[in-house]
């Protein structure tokens, strides 16, 4: 019997995601699908421990039956070394959000790098994207940095707060896609005015990181700005981008479609993309 026709429990493991849309999605999606699908928020926070706390969850979503698993923050790369085998795209971005659960194996994915991409794709058409300056480089930074490789981005700078951190996934990523693709620089300023687009893959825009990932006035009309964070869905640097005239692409997107890709691993159904979309509005903004 395949997990789609006795019924599908997933789950979420991450840091204060109380908020998640995760649940909703991908539960009416199920719904819409005819297939019996649970969701559970497996919350850090809530549980009062860290990362290092992974090997026991991970044992005993399987102890309990369930067919998988996203990863969120603060556990997409510590989660790689407790898995048995790794999807190539997870291998390559060093990160994974979602976790297989099969016949005693946990098999590794990442989503987020083709939902950035579709959602890029859908949400800022025709956008130049050959030189692009990439603020964070953790485990979301690493999927949306290979997203645009992927896209055809020449000249991807890359900072974080962490310096090792970027020149590290710098280094993998111009082993990838070739060298030169990808760098990091000292005059982060420079480099954003020579951008075709900033994408802010920080934590900062969140409720609990108020602020902006850099100074409003180097933001420009022939800018576009993209954020991964959607809760909220308007942040601060999206309102100083819209002011200063940049076209614009809110974390909502990637969300979704990191979701569907997710969804389709999990049940081995094909969902529908834009009533995910749809479903999502419908939710209304996040604060």
């Amino acid at each position: 019997m395949t997990a789609s026709a006795r019924g599908i429990l997933v789950g979420l493991i991450g840091a204060g995601i109380q908020a998640s849309r995760s649940p909703a999605l991908h539960q009416t999606e199920a719904a819409a699908l005819g297939v019996p699908y649970l969701y559970r928020l497996i919350d850090l926070d809530r549980l009062g421990v860290g990362a290092e706390a992974l090997p026991e969850l991970l044992s005993a979503a399987e102890r309990l039956g369930f067919d998988g698993l996203n990863i969120t923050h603060p556990c997409k790369q510590a989660v790689t070394p407790l898995l048995d085998e790794l999807s190539q795209d997870a291998t390559a971005i060093g990160a994974v959000n979602t976790v297989l659960l099969r016949e005693g194996r946990r098999i590794g994915h990442n989503t987020d790098w083709s939902g950035f991409a579709e959602g890029f794709r859908r949400g800022l058409p025709a956008a130049a994207a050959a030189r692009v300056v990439q603020l964070g480089c953790g485990g979301a930074g690493a999927a949306v940095a290979h997203a645009m490789l992927t896209c055809g981005t020449a000249d991807l700078v890359l900072h974080d707060v962490a310096p090792a951190r970027a020149e590290a996934l710098a280094g993998r990523l111009c082993a990838h896609f070739g060298a030169g693709r990808a760098r990091v620089v000292a005059e982060l300023e420079q480099a954003v005015a020579a951008a075709d687009g900033v994408i802010n893959a920080t934590p900062i825009g969140m409720a609990g990181y108020p602020g902006l990932p850099l100074p409003a006035e180097w933001l420009r009309p022939a800018l576009w700005v993209a954020e991964v964070v959607y809760f909220p869905l308007e942040t601060a640097l999206l309102r100083a981008a819209r002011a200063a005239g940049c076209r614009t692409l809110d974390g909502g997107r990637m969300a979704v479609f990191q979701a569907v890709e997710a969804f389709r691993l999990f049940s081995g159904r094909t969902p529908d993309p834009d009533r995910m979309l749809r479903h999502f509005a419908a939710m209304g903004p996040s604060t």
